[in-house]
């Protein structure tokens, strides 16, 4: 069997996906046959495998980083926001069951076995899995149940990389403080750790380093130093906190404003990536009715709650604004739930069983919800679009009908009317030729001066997925990794006993 290994962290965002990749990117380099795993993902970013199966999108990248094709075994378990205190579960990539943040804790009995056997039939077929925790393990809370941390370290006997942030400030309190609240069989398997996101002298933070292993006995074998535009594959709106990357200096004389609302329940707002990648796109998230009116492009993102979000769209003034941006002949594109709301009419009993909503009226179609979800890979060209090639993948209860007759926008899929398109697909800005072909219309619509580049999506995705290997390559031990790669969790880790300085009440 495989080796195999959790990267922990001490809170959420701390890096763990993006070091997982790098971590898989830097072992596929040397030729190993390597695996991404994540027990337990909340997310609404999340992609299709070729068989049909729904995971997070950031183990997709995971694979990517390794080389390989993602499947339902990487990611088990997938939980979807879809309000404020619901979520639907998917299960080896398939609809499971609706869950309250109560009611899934009853649920993990019946999810512990199948996340095991993925993680076992990884390990069967590969030389190596790196396997990524979620949020933190010092959750002590909701650690009785825990699958995806400590929980999965002791079933599967994994040794455990902790990665702290120290961008946030307090990364040796987090990390220290993480492993001293674990109770001692937990603490038995976290052999090392890993400090992210470090700006400055590295030899300023070695007295610190030090003195984190007088404290723990366990060192801290890589410091990560801080990279700008490492936005890849976003697990959740959390990474929408931070700056985005500056955009590339255009190819013409202008530059194209993207402006993506940031609806509540939005999913999949990694299909923007493609956009911003472009030279002299500038791609934002906003809930300015300003903002909506000024952009060359808005776009409408997909939504795990399309009719609570479009309440809420109701409520800020956004309709208004998009229904002026429509009369004004301004371009709108809408994507999955948010190509739903853009439409006339949609009748859902299903996700939020709200049953017949009128719909913002800007595309003559009607939604009606379907009780079995739709997960498929698809592929056909653009008329719209001079025939350009288009791919994508398709995640939805929602099936919206346009009215015959209704001009489409691939090969039958989508609606088009005036300046307002919708689709169903994500990842269709991906392609290269349909997305070049989508800005230069934008561009011509607006009177910009803008021009493609020449740079395949794929390649940028691939560049970065180097640079995470090379964060790994030059600034982490690999002897030590490969030592716990090919021997499991070290012998004789000292525990820390809380118990010893707890302070007594006077």
């Amino acid at each position: 069997m495989g080796g195999a290994l959790l990267v922990c962290g001490t809170a959420s965002d701390a890096g763990k996906s993006l070091v997982t990749a790098g971590l898989c990117r830097s072992l596929a380099r040397r030729g190993v046959s390597v695996a991404p795993f994540k027990a337990q993902n909340m997310a609404n970013n999340s992609a299709v495998t070729p068989s049909g199966a729904e995971i997070g999108r950031a183990q997709a990248m995971q694979a990517a980083a390794c080389g390989i094709e993602p499947e339902a075994a990487m990611n088990p378990v997938l939980i979807k926001p879809a309000g404020d205190t619901s979520s639907q579960v998917l299960l080896m990539g398939k609809p499971f069951a609706d869950a309250t943040a109560r009611s899934y804790q009853a649920l993990k009995a019946k999810l512990e076995q199948p996340v095991l056997d993925a993680l076992a039939a990884l390990r069967e077929r590969f030389d190596a899995v790196i396997c990524e925790g979620a949020g933190s393990p010092a959750e002590i809370n909701l650690r009785a149940r825990d699958l995806a941390n400590m929980g999965l370290a002791r079933a599967a006997d994994l040794p455990v990389l902790l990665v702290g942030d120290i961008d946030r400030g307090g990364v040796f309190a987090s990390l220290v403080g993480t492993l001293a609240v674990l109770d001692a069989d937990d603490q038995r398997h976290v052999a090392a750790f890993l400090i992210n996101k470090f700006r400055g002298d590295a030899t300023v933070l070695a007295p610190g380093l030090d003195m984190l292993y007088d404290l723990t006995g366990r060192r801290a074998i890589g410091v990560l130093p801080w990279r700008e535009g490492l936005w890849l594959d976003a697990e959740d709106s959390l990474a929408l906190e931070a700056p985005a990357p500056a955009p590339a200096p255009p190819v013409g004389r202008d530059t194209l404003d993207v402006a993506v609302l940031r609806l509540r329940w939005m999913s999949n707002f990694t299909d923007a990536d493609a956009l911003a990648a472009e030279p002299g796109v500038g791609v934002r998230f906003t809930r300015s009715p300003v903002d909506v009116e000024r952009a060359d492009l808005v776009v409408v993102p997909g939504t795990k709650a399309t009719v609570a979000d479009l309440e809420r769209l109701r409520r800020d003034g956004l309709d208004v604004a998009l229904a002026r941006r429509a009369a004004a002949g301004a371009p709108i594109l809408g994507i999955c739930g948010g190509y739903q709301l853009l439409g006339r009419r949609i009748e859902d009993d299903v996700e939020s069983r709200a049953g017949v909503v009128d719909g913002l009226g800007l595309l003559p179609v009607e939604t009606v919800f379907a009780p079995e979800k739709l997960l498929r890979r698809v592929s056909g060209r653009s008329a719209r679009f001079g025939d350009a090639p288009a791919t994508g993948y398709e995640i939805r209860h929602g099936d919206p009908r346009p009215d015959d007759g209704a001009e489409t926008l691939i090969d039958g899929e989508g609606c088009v009317t005036g300046n307002v398109i919708g689709t169903s697909w994500h990842g269709l800005l991906e392609g290269d030729a349909f997305r070049r072909a989508l800005l230069a219309w934008v561009a011509a619509e607006r009177g910009r001066d803008w021009r493609p580049g020449d740079v395949a999506f794929a390649d940028v995705r691939e560049r970065r997925l180097d640079v995470l290997g090379d964060l790994i390559d030059e600034h982490v031990d690999r002897d030590v990794l490969d030592t716990l790669l090919a021997d499991g969790v070290p012998e004789g880790l000292p525990t820390l006993d809380l118990r010893r300085t707890a302070c007594s009440a006077s």
